[in-house]
């Protein structure tokens, strides 16, 4: 028997569907409305009892130069490198030229080391452009002057480590560095006349300067070669 005979109306299928996805929408519409409307505080917040009236502030702005110093001290490299000879040549390197094998400074100081030409020379190395143009040539040279000036300073750092001079504790480490920075006769000097005659550079960089900078290093690992050349 037909439903339609009793009086009783059938709702479709998709109709019934239509009607359910009708009383969703209708229930999300609801929630949204109270959400942006009903839940919302419309308090205001009083910021009267914050106040800097009468206070005193200090702003300390570093200069440029202020600020790349202190970009330098807090990534020196002996902090990652400890004192091995790596962090020892890193730093040295560092402090020469900011670690740029491409550079050559006013006076003609050339690569990551700041070598002279007559330097150079002497460790077997006479096409300047080729030195500057290979990283692992100017490592080289690094090694072999370290090991000439070492041989050259011999009994001096085994005389003088340990001992102070200047207020400067001096080490092999730092012995070789001031001797990459104004050569090992003029470090012989400085340490045989106690400090009395010293050596700056052309920016004004001491001999004691350098003692002090890279003291305690482990330099242990460069052998004293008199002859050392780069082959």
């Amino acid at each position: 028997m037909h439903a339609e005979n009793q009086g009783i109306i059938v709702m479709p299928k998709f109709l019934k569907k239509m009607k359910h996805n009708l009383l969703r929408i209708s229930f999300l519409l609801i929630v949204t409305a109270a959400v942006a409307t009903g839940f919302s505080s419309t308090k205001k917040i009083d910021l009267s009892h914050y106040k800097v009236s009468g206070l005193t502030f200090d702003y300390t702005v570093p200069t440029e130069e202020e600020a790349l110093e202190l970009a330098i001290e807090a990534n020196e490299y002996h902090l990652s490198l400890g004192k091995t000879y790596i962090g020892f040549k890193e730093a040295l390197g560092f402090k020469e030229s900011r670690g740029d094998y491409s550079t050559i400074n006013a006076y003609g100081y050339m690569g990551k080391y700041q070598f002279a030409k007559g330097t150079l020379q002497m460790i077997g190395i006479y096409n300047a452009d080729a030195f500057m143009r290979d990283a692992s040539l100017q490592e080289e040279a690094f090694s072999a002057n370290t090991s000439r000036n070492k041989w050259i300073l011999r009994r001096d750092i085994k005389r003088y480590d340990g001992k102070i001079i200047q207020g400067v504790r001096v080490t092999e480490s730092g012995i070789l560095a001031a001797a990459h920075l104004a050569g090992a006769g003029n470090v012989k000097k400085y340490l045989r006349s106690g400090g009395m005659i010293g050596f700056s550079d052309a920016f004004g960089t001491s001999i004691r300067y350098y003692l002090k900078k890279f003291s305690g290093y482990d330099t242990s690992f460069i052998v004293a070669d008199k002859k050392a050349r780069v082959i």
